[in-house]
C-alpha cells in the first residue's frame, strides 16, 4: 500500500447516502496558531529582539527555547486530530515566528518531523523581527509559489514604520488550487484605522488571486487583532457571518457566530473572550443550502482547538490560555492565543 493511499484511507469519512449506495469522502484540516514570540536565542542584525536573548528581559536561554519548541510542536501536531487522529492538519498558518532558524528547529521536533512537515517563510521588515509563516504536510499539500506582500501605510507620518506583511502561499490540496494569505494585522495599540487598512489591502490581494484563477480556493488566516464583528473584517475585508448573505466578491467568516452566539474566543482579556484568530474563506468553498455535492473541496466546520494543557489551570488567570511568560515570569506554557481549525471535505473519485 502506498503512503498516499494509506493517508487517503485514514482520511476517509463514510456517509450513507441510501440503503444501497455509499460515497466516500476525504477530510482535510486547515489551521492557524499564533506562536507567541517563538524567538531563537541569537540576535538578528537590525531587529529589536533584545528581550529574547540570554541577557535580555526574558533571559531567553537555550533551556527556555528548547521547551518552547517542544510545547509548540506538541500543540501543532495535535491540531486537527479530533477528526483526523493520525494525520492532523494539512496546512497551518503561523504568526510571531522570528526567522527561518526557528522554523527549522520547530519542524525538526519529533511530533512534526514524524509527519514530514515543511515550512514556507519569507523574512519580513517587522522591527521586532516577528514574521508569518506556514507549515504543511507535503504528502497532502504541494506548494506552487510563495510571496510576501508588504503592509503599505498611507499616512506620511507612518512611512518609516515597518511592520508585518502578508504571506501568500499558493499550492495544491486535494488536486485543487488553494491559497492561504497568512496575516498578523497591526496591534490594538495602533488603533482600528490600521487594521481597517489591512483588511482593505488583503481584500485587494484576494481579488487579484481570483482574477488570475476564479477557481482558486482562498483562505485569509491569522491573528487579525480584531473580532469578527469589527469593521476591518465585516466591511473592509468583506467577511460575513451568514453563509446566505455572502456575495461573490465577499468572504465567509465562520467565527462570527461562535463569538456572538456561543461566547467563545481564542484569547482572554480582563476575563472576557476575544476571537482575533480567524480563518475566512472565499464563497467557492461553500455548498449551496441543502446541497450534498462535494465533488469539489468544500467547507465542513470550524473548531477552536482546546486541550487542557493549553489552559491555565489555577491562579488569577485560571481558564485563560497558558502563556510562555507572564509578568516577567516564565510559565513554560504555550501561547496567549488558542489555535483554530477549519475542516474541508471532498468526495473521493
Amino acid at each position: 500500500m502506498t503512503k498516499r493511499l494509506s493517508i487517503l484511507l485514514t482520511l476517509a469519512v463514510v456517509f450513507v447516502i441510501s440503503a444501497t449506495a455509499q460515497k466516500k469522502f476525504s477530510v482535510y484540516g486547515v489551521g492557524f496558531y499564533n506562536q507567541e514570540n517563538l524567538f531563537d536565542t541569537c540576535h538578528d542584525n537590525g531587529k529589536n529582539d533584545y528581550e529574547y536573548l540570554p541577557t535580555g528581559a526574558n533571559k531567553w536561554d537555550g533551556l527556555k527555547y528548547v521547551n518552547k519548541l517542544r510545547n509548540m510542536s506538541r500543540a501543532l501536531a495535535d491540531m486537527g486530530t479530533d477528526m483526523l487522529p493520525n494525520v492532523g492538519c494539512a496546512i497551518i498558518g503561523l504568526s510571531e515566528v522570528e526567522n527561518e532558524n526557528a522554523l527549522k528547529d520547530l519542524v525538526a521536533q519529533p511530533p512534526l518531523a514524524a509527519r514530514g512537515y515543511q515550512f514556507a517563510h519569507i523574512e519580513g521588515a517587522d522591527q521586532r523581527g516577528v514574521d508569518c509563516a506556514l507549515i504543511y504536510n507535503p504528502s497532502l499539500f504541494t506548494i506552487r509559489n510563495t510571496k510576501l506582500a508588504p503592509y503599505v501605510y498611507d499616512l506620511p507620518a507612518d512611512s518609516n514604520r515597518a511592520t508585518r506583511g502578508f504571506l501568500i502561499v499558493s499550492g495544491t490540496l486535494a488536486n485543487e488550487h488553494v491559497t492561504a494569505i497568512v496575516c498578523h494585522w497591526p496591534s490594538r495599540f495602533s488603533g482600528s484605522y490600521y487594521r481597517e487598512l489591512a483588511g482593505k489591502q488583503v481584500r485587494v490581494l484576494k481579488d487579484s488571486l481570483l482574477r488570475d484563477d476564479p477557481n482558486c480556493k482562498v483562505f485569509v488566516m491569522g491573528d487579525l487583532n480584531d473580532d469578527p464583528v469589527n469593521k476591518s473584517l465585516t466591511d473592509c475585508l468583506g467577511a460575513k457571518g451568514d453563509i446566505e448573505n455572502v456575495k461573490p466578491d465577499e468572504m465567509y467568516n465562520p467565527w462570527y457566530k461562535i463569538l456572538t452566539k456561543e461566547g467563545k474566543g481564542t484569547l482572554m482579556y480582563n476575563g472576557s473572550w476575544n476571537l482575533f484568530d480567524q480563518i475566512v474563506m472565499t464563497p467557492n468553498l461553500l455548498s449551496p443550502k441543502g446541497s450534498k455535492d462535494y465533488k469539489e473541496l468544500k467547507y465542513l466546520k470550524p473548531q477552536i482547538f482546546r486541550r487542557d494543557y493549553l489552559i491555565q489551570q489555577e491562579g488569577k488567570y485560571k481558564g485563560a490560555p497558558l502563556r510562555t511568560t507572564a509578568g516577567g515570569v516564565w510559565l513554560n506554557g504555550y501561547s496567549d492565543h488558542l489555535p483554530v481549525v477549519v475542516y474541508l471535505v471532498k468526495e473521493q473519485q
